[in-house]
């Protein structure tokens, strides 16, 4: 199987694993153990950097209207000695507070915590795990009628020092900040769209740093899988993100927790078979 097409079956992993509460770092490090690929493409800075713009691309155009709003909202603050004043102005902080630990922790631990846990065996354990306090989360959830528009600064502190456990390949960013956010009493959806937008933040300076790596060499025999790379994630990403929060406004979060658990114990299975 050539690169191009390695990589874009991956973007397109990367488009769905990402932003679905099921982890992405599981899905990229799982399929290619799965599939026996060895490309070193796969592993290499040049394709993390890829799956990473793809991601971004779909978080800005997706919500591109906000983040102008939010940006007016922020600027018009700082001009008028008020950035507290209003929901958009308060919403730009939690953004900010919340993403504070998850960049800390992910620029001072990622590699190490990846390095030791990249093990298949630990990824299932920790899919079923959280699998299994996303249920009870989602559970309690039933009750819960906090929308979007009354989060607040706690809450955005909490939702922030979770994303810590996201470093674990197979709890997932979007899994771990949507439970906690159900956990503090928001709606489904109102979950969603703040792990959206505080993720679009922590996704762009992952890229940008990582990006820095690139600027001295860009292999030239990696520039048309990166393409491939890019081209799958936003893609998919895009579709993703609109599907699921249109989901939630009727559905749980139960058949991410099936699949957690199911895709775990199927892993665990392998694992040991080979």
């Amino acid at each position: 199987m050539t690169q191009s097409i390695e990589a874009f079956i991956l973007g397109v992993v990367q488009g769905v694993s990402e932003f679905l509460p099921i982890s992405s770092s599981a899905h990229l490090i799982v399929i290619p153990w799965l599939m026996k690929w060895k490309d070193a493409f796969i592993n290499s800075l040049t394709f993390d950097v890829a799956l990473h713009f793809g991601s971004l691309i779909a978080l800005l155009a997706y919500f591109w209207r906000e983040w102008i709003k939010l940006a007016r909202e922020f600027f018009k603050g700082i001009y008028e000695k008020s950035t507290y004043s209003t929901s958009g102005r308060r919403l730009v902080w939690y953004i900010i507070i919340a993403t504070i630990p998850g960049g800390l922790f992910g620029y001072l631990f990622e590699k190490k915590v990846e390095t030791v846990l990249r093990n298949p065996f630990h990824i299932a354990i920790a899919l079923i795990a959280l699998g299994i306090v996303l249920y009870f989360a989602d559970k309690q959830s039933e009750k819960n009628n906090r929308p979007f528009g009354k989060l607040t600064m706690k809450d955005s502190i909490i939702i922030g020092i979770s994303q810590a456990f996201a470093l674990i390949p197979g709890v997932s960013r979007s899994g771990i900040t949507m439970t906690t956010a159900l956990f503090l009493g928001l709606d489904r959806e109102a979950s969603a769209r703040f792990s959206f937008l505080m993720a679009t933040p922590i996704i762009m300076g992952a890229a940008f740093l990582k990006l820095h790596g690139l600027l001295h060499y860009f292999p030239g025999n990696e520039v048309r899988p990166f393409i491939w790379g890019v081209i799958g994630s936003a893609i998919v990403s895009y579709l993703v993100i609109d599907g699921l929060l249109k989901y939630l406004r009727r559905h749980s979060f139960d058949i991410f927790v099936w699949y957690r658990i199911i895709f775990g114990v199927l892993l665990i299975w392998i694992y040991f078979a080979r």
